[in-house]
């Protein structure tokens, strides 16, 4: 078997794959490639297999070909949704081809000395100067109306599995989709085209048009769609939202805490799936794992290696560092040693209330700090009561009635963090 084949075969990513395509690869240093639609300006963790798919490509000696859709990203990709997506400006869809190229350039190897360096193409330079006429006489005429309706992506539009239809636009997406891998293979001898399994279709047009134009075989692969063990697809929040790659979207803490949340089940997928480590590495992680699941081994691991890789080993640091002062198994030097992001991350969500730094050169007594500087309590009396208690901390330390909060107090010069008990917390923010 190929290498390549074999070691994806082995995460669990390879579903459909055309005949040929191992001994394709065989065969000679393949290009291959995968489309990515700049539908927002950062890529997010439902994007990291098909660039893992490019990654263990050029790995395994083959150059990878990222592309870039600034023209079919106009339209939008029907397969596997329920409704048209909007159109974007021109202006917009510039912020986001940028912002996915310099994402993409994390993950390749760029270098143009070596045989198998990565690419970038963009579809919209070669698709610019067609006309409609041209393209509807050169490519519409090789692929019938029957083969595009038998395709999944327009039967569950047609047939009422969705409640809308499909615009003439969503319809020639396949078509436009056929005739970039027809392109990259006449212009740049692309053999190889990836993606996920709900873009199969898509794929096969491609191969199908460089048969009928040109009478050469090209190749196919798909990976599976990633799903959680209840069957909800993956890469989203508990709170529905999206897992970007872009820190200024997702900070670290809470991409790592993502990871870390999973599942014992998905975890023994998604370590395969979302890490280098060796075959004999995760197998021995998962028996360690599964003699103590309470530890979370797996978890641990998983988050740490794709926060690594994403983010660099300085911020994974940071977030595991967070994430053992969150679960209180940290020193007062971690604490205080958090970066201004890092601190907001773990504590979003939590009130905060300005104090002047002046008074913090005085000092507020933990009494005003509880009541008056915050309202954080409801009373001075209840303040005493929960001093007498043991239950208040500072900065994460407990303290007594007669505590003074001072500016050397401050958190990176700015905040202060008041807690009662383990999971009530407030912010007091210095000005």
């Amino acid at each position: 078997m190929n290498s390549f084949i074999e070691e994806l075969t082995w995460r669990g990513l390879i579903h459909n794959i055309i005949p040929g395509t191992e001994e394709q690869l065989n065969k000679e240093i393949t290009l291959g490639y995968i489309g990515f639609d700049p539908t927002a300006d950062s890529l997010h963790v439902g994007s990291l297999v098909p660039i893992l798919l490019l990654v263990h490509f050029q790995r395994h000696g083959h150059k990878p070909v990222a592309l870039i859709g600034g023209s079919t990203g106009m339209i939008g990709d029907p397969s596997g949704k329920s409704s048209e997506r909007n159109l974007q400006d021109s202006e917009t869809l510039q912020k986001h081809l940028l912002g996915i190229k310099s994402q993409l350039e994390r993950f390749l190897d760029f270098d143009s000395n070596k045989p198998n360096s990565a690419i970038m193409v963009n579809n919209y330079d070669w698709m610019k100067d067609v006309s409609f006429l041209d393209f509807a006489r050169d490519i519409g005429k090789h692929i019938t109306v029957n083969y595009m309706m038998a395709k999944d992506s327009v039967k569950k539009r047609l047939n009422g599995e969705y409640q809308e239809g499909m615009s003439f636009t969503e319809f020639t997406y396949q078509l436009l989709q056929g005739f970039d891998f027809y392109h990259l293979y006449k212009e740049k001898g692309v053999k190889l085209q990836m993606g996920g399994s709900d873009q199969w279709g898509n794929l096969t047009t491609g191969t199908e048009l460089i048969r009928k134009k040109i009478g050469e075989e090209a190749f196919a692969l798909t990976c599976p769609l990633i799903t959680k063990a209840n069957g909800t697809k993956f890469g989203k929040s508990e709170g529905g939202e999206n897992i970007w790659l872009d820190v200024n979207r997702t900070s670290v803490f809470k991409f790592y805490q993502f990871w870390l949340n999973i599942t014992d089940i998905d975890a023994e997928k998604y370590i395969k799936i979302y890490t280098f480590l060796s075959k004999d590495e995760i197998e021995s992680l998962i028996e360690i794992h599964k003699q103590n699941p309470s530890n979370r081994v797996l978890q641990k691991k998983l988050a740490e290696e794709v926060t690594i890789w994403v983010h660099g080993k300085e911020e994974a640091i940071k977030a595991i560092k967070a994430s053992s002062i969150l679960f209180g198994k940290s020193t007062k030097e971690d604490f205080l040693s958090l970066d201004e992001i890092t601190f907001l991350s773990l504590f979003e969500g939590v009130p905060q209330k300005e104090v002047s730094l002046e008074s913090l050169k005085k000092g507020i007594s933990i009494l005003d700090a509880l009541y008056e500087a915050s309202g954080f309590l409801s009373s001075k009396n209840e303040a005493k009561r929960a001093l007498k208690e043991n239950s208040i901390s500072v900065n994460q330390e407990k303290v007594r009635e007669d505590f003074i909060i001072k500016e050397s107090n401050l958190i990176q010069g700015k905040y202060i963090l008041l807690q009662r008990g383990k999971k009530s917390y407030f912010i007091l923010k210095g000005i």
